[in-house]
């Protein structure tokens, strides 16, 4: 299993970030081919205090080569496109590998 994650930091309009995100943005998001499943954080703090982020996504899909084609798509380019209209300043994205094995104390 391999994941997308975006950082988004604090918009200067939540109401506006927040309409344009949930009602424009994720529906063509879910649409990537072999997504297998979105959550989404909203980030309440830091360890240090208020956070400099104030919402998490995370988009998985079974592996790197599935996650390469959903990115590729021309439904990911519909979102990104979206996104990149109203987010731009605000987004971090990465690539994630979730550990298998358990942690230890």
């Amino acid at each position: 299993m391999v994941k997308f994650i975006a950082l988004y930091k604090k918009p200067a309009d939540v109401a506006e970030f927040e309409k344009r995100y949930f009602d424009e943005h994720l529906p063509l998001a879910k649409k990537m081919p072999g997504l297998k499943k979105v959550e989404i954080s909203r980030i309440v703090g830091s360890p240090r205090g208020e956070s400099e982020y104030y919402l998490m996504a995370e988009l998985y899909w079974d592996d790197m080569e599935a996650m390469k084609a959903g990115l590729g798509s021309q439904e990911s380019k519909d979102a990104g496109k979206v996104l990149m209209s109203f987010a731009k300043d605000i987004t971090t994205m990465m690539f994630a590998e979730p550990e298998a094995k358990p942690v230890r104390a």
